[in-house]
């Protein structure tokens, strides 16, 4: 795992070595055992690198790497897991082929080589972001892997073209003023990150998963940028495997696939020259990880898990279990909540675009717990996104179905009668009623609950109810001095069945923005690699081209995945409701971050900085401290911001 920092430009600056050593100084907790430079200045270009070994730890894994037949100059972010088949390839076509070391880095170049750039991204399975500076065209070319495990910003700033692993390196270059992109603020406040291809400043982008670019000084001379190419879409596959379902003769054989591909993903990816584990949450999906590292590894798995004293918060008893159960060797920490509290203020330098997924502090802290034992860990992420874990896909596919037959007319009534008494006014008319009905139906925050129906309820079609059912807050009542209000793009109409819809978009946005982002800048603030297995993209390829049945069934989802994970840990040990890996912000933010909240929301702040609405966002806070109403989520979200904006002040 590793930093990459380049400048492209025809008006370099002369200064640009000292520009180079501080903007690789930020990077450093990404690669802190090695770094290089490596740079052209007749042709306008630098790339720097700094690296984090996991595969030869010798000088031979050095960059910036020299291809053997000069043409290619590449820094490289990631991991290829074939790397070592692709060699035995190579060495078919050209016998003369000499390796100075067994690092990934050179098997890639060996590739660009011998079958050029589109179809070297095409064969080669791993997470990226590569920097390659053709020597013949004269371009650099930039690329990311197919669900954009590994960050790349690219753009404009000061004049030159600029590309990093992280905003740090771009912000620590000279002149740099970093202008808020209020359309980009706009989405955040919707769905708590920033979606690709928006940045959180103007000027500059995230390159998209699954594509690359190339651009000439020619391009930089006019301060054009080229349109992404796509080598892979995990749309486009799943269109093909919507068209093309795969036929099983048994459930059986549907589990041995399955398992096939997983243990063949987690092969590849539990190979490293040093220490590797994995998390352990004791879910469905870090548990059938855990168990298919387990039963191919001769030694005890490391696996790591952090546990809170709140119950409703912990999930470290079942991931102790499932560990017991498999023989890993387990390592469990408990926190109080104000070590989790104490994680806060660093928060905005971890993420460089304001990020509000609270689980955020978690998993710095578990990324923590593991980095004081293996350099590498392995994670369950992807498996709601592939094989159908989110509750929207049951409501879309359940009630949703009964609520489409009101007319719509109807139901829009139906909504701004609801929404016409207040919250408060329901939990107060919820408390009357509470004493006659069954503890199953104990509630709180009832009025928040009917209102969020409301807005369901009143939704014309599928993709409105997506959108209903993943934004948080209409921004335009919150952010001022708005363009537009683009919408996640989705690709409704390319896909007839409403849920392959839903767990395409939440693939292509969510996946990529909020939960690989986390694990990413969480794990590498400590100098911690981290893989996921099942974004492996055969295995999404073959979860796409699954019939329904094998997803949902006996009203649950990832029913394959459980039946697999069922062969290695009993059902006892993983059936229960899913809790997911967060935190207790609502009372947080009513106790302990009080003080902090209201200085940051103070009203004369919001209105001297002219980003929020003070009178909008202050009413929600009133209203949260008051227990009248429930907007932790939307008020995480502002002061992640607000605390994101003290640290980037230009």
């Amino acid at each position: 795992m590793c930093g990459i920092f380049g400048v492209l430009s025809s008006n370099l600056p002369n200064n640009v070595n000292s520009l180079m050593n501080n903007a690789l100084s930020t990077l450093r907790h990404r690669g802190p055992n090695d770094s290089g430079v490596w740079s052209d200045l007749s042709s306008g270009v630098v790339l720097g690198h700094t690296r984090l070994s996991i595969l030869d730890l010798t000088v031979a894994g050095h960059q910036p790497m020299v291809s053997l037949s000069g043409r290619y100059i590449i820094i490289f972010n990631g991991e290829i897991y074939n790397h070592q088949s692709l060699r035995k390839e190579l060495q078919k076509i050209k016998n003369e082929f000499i390796w100075k070391g067994g690092s990934d880095t050179e098997t890639l170049l060996a590739c660009f080589d011998t079958w050029g750039v589109e179809k070297t991204f095409k064969k080669i399975v791993g997470m990226f972001a590569i920097a390659l500076w053709d020597v013949k065209k004269r371009k650099l070319i930039l690329s990311r892997d197919r669900f954009g495990e590994k960050p790349l910003y690219y753009g404009y700033s000061s004049g030159l073209f600029v590309f990093s692993s992280e905003l740090k390196a771009i912000k620590a270059m000279p002149n740099f003023h970093g202008e808020i992109n209020r359309d980009a603020l706009s989405n955040y406040l919707r769905y708590l990150y920033v979606p690709t291809p928006q940045c959180i400043f103007n000027g500059l982008s995230k390159l998209e998963a699954g594509t690359w670019i190339e651009i000439s000084l020619n391009q930089v001379g006019n301060h054009q940028l080229p349109d992404p190419k796509v080598y892979w879409s995990a749309l486009e596959q799943a269109i093909i495997g919507e068209n093309s379902p795969i036929e099983f003769s048994s459930d059986e054989e549907a589990i041995n696939k399955l398992d096939y591909l997983l243990s063949s993903s987690i092969k590849g990816q539990m190979l490293s020259d040093v220490p590797l584990g994995a998390f352990l949450s004791g879910g469905v999906d870090s548990s059938t990880i855990v168990a298919l590292m387990q039963s191919q590894s001769k030694f005890p798995v490391q696996t790591f898990s952090i546990g809170f004293d709140e119950k409703g918060f912990n999930e470290a008893q079942y991931a102790k279990s499932v560990a017991k159960h498999l023989g890993t060797n387990h390592t469990e920490l408990y926190v109080q909540s104000q070590d989790a509290i104490d994680v806060i203020p660093s928060l905005s330098e971890i993420y460089d675009e304001p990020f509000a997924d609270a689980s955020q502090i978690p998993t710095y802290l578990v990324s923590k717990l593991a980095k004081s034992s293996v350099t590498v860990a392995l994670s369950g992420d992807g498996g709601d996104e592939l094989f159908g874990g989110y509750n929207r896909y049951f409501f879309a596919n359940g009630p949703w179905k009964k609520i489409e037959y009101i007319p719509l007319v109807l139901r829009k009534y139906l909504a701004r009668a609801i929404v016409s008494v207040s919250p408060s006014k329901w939990d107060s008319l919820y408390r009357t009623i509470q004493s006659i009905l069954p503890a199953y139906y104990n509630r709180s925050q009832v009025g928040s609950k009917i209102h969020k129906v409301a807005s369901i309820v009143g939704c014309s079609n599928e993709e409105e109810l997506y959108h209903r059912l993943t934004q948080l807050c209409n921004p335009s009542d919150f952010v001022l001095g708005l363009n537009n209000e683009p919408l996640l793009n989705t690709s409704w109409s390319k896909i007839s069945h409403p849920i392959s819809q839903m767990m395409v978009a939440d693939a292509t946005n969510y996946l990529v923005d909020d939960i690989l982002v986390k694990v990413d800048r969480a794990a590498m603030s400590v100098s911690l690699e981290t893989r996921v297995p099942l974004l492996d993209h055969r295995i999404y390829e073959f979860a796409s081209q699954l019939p329904y049945n094998y997803k949902f069934r006996n009203g649950t989802g990832k029913w394959i995945l459980k039946e697999l994970l069922y062969r290695y840990v009993p059902k006892t040990l993983i059936d229960r409701p899913k809790m997911g890996f967060g935190i207790p912000i609502d009372e947080w933010l009513r106790g302990p971050l009080r003080e902090w909240g209201s200085d940051l929301l103070n009203p004369a702040r919001l209105k001297n900085e002219g980003y929020l609405n003070h009178i909008a966002i202050n009413k929600k806070w009133d209203k949260h401290m008051s227990g009248s109403e429930n907007h932790g989520l939307f008020l995480w979200g502002v002061l992640m911001f607000e605390s994101w904006l003290e640290e980037n002040k230009f």
